[in-house]
């Protein structure tokens, strides 16, 4: 396979750099670069210092981990949200997903994950002690696992159900509206939103 030839090794080491994110090919990367090299000085710097300012200022919320320029996001923050209920997402892109449905009024906790043995994931990786923390700490009457629907989702909604099986607290999980092996940042609004609002028992969920 042939290698491109840059005319510049600055050229050369933008590109390299693009092509690390994921899906960006190195023609992509290319274009990309070649499209910044022709904006403004200023421009660049706002979209350079944009990314440094996210990467070392952005925080994680210290009650859901969700990504937040605060201590505590601004979903934990709103008086209008019940801390009652508690929906548990893999990632902050599910936390995105379902507030555009906007059928839920509860809280977020995000593992950050979920248990992969394959890729070396484990429950200690997870933010899944703090889960039982705050159903520990008492005013959760019900969990809602809204995982994904594949194997090693389905791994982690049972994990994470045998920890708290014993609390009182109702567990139930999103209807399957979903297709198996979806995420849920890919699902329909109107679908995600039916499955919420549908959701069902956990236990119930386990014979099927």
């Amino acid at each position: 396979m042939m290698t491109e030839k840059f005319p510049s090794r600055l050229l050369e080491n933008a590109v390299n750099e693009f092509s690390k994110l994921p899906g960006i090919g190195r023609k992509t990367a290319l274009r990309l670069v070649l499209h910044l090299l022709k904006q403004e000085t200023t421009d660049v710097e706002i979209f350079g210092n944009s990314i440094i300012q996210a990467r070392t200022e952005i925080k994680h919320c210290k009650i859901c981990h969700n990504i937040s320029d605060h201590e505590v996001c601004n979903i934990c923050s709103q008086p209008d949200r019940t801390g009652e209920i508690i929906c548990v997402v893999e990632t902050i892109r599910d936390v995105m997903a379902i507030e555009n449905t906007r059928q839920f009024i509860g809280l977020y906790h995000v593992l950050g994950g979920i248990i992969s043995p394959m890729d070396g994931v484990g429950p200690a990786d997870l933010e899944i002690n703090s889960l039982i923390e705050r159903v520990r700490d008492g005013n959760v009457s019900e969990i809602i696992l809204a995982l994904s629907t594949t194997m090693e989702g389905d791994t982690t909604n049972f994990y994470i159900y045998k920890k708290l099986k014993d609390f009182k607290v109702k567990i139930s999980t999103l209807a399957r509206g979903v297709s198996i092996g979806d995420e849920l940042e890919y699902a329909d609004e109107l679908t995600l939103g039916r499955s919420i609002k549908n959701r069902m028992d956990f236990e119930s969920s386990l014979s099927q």
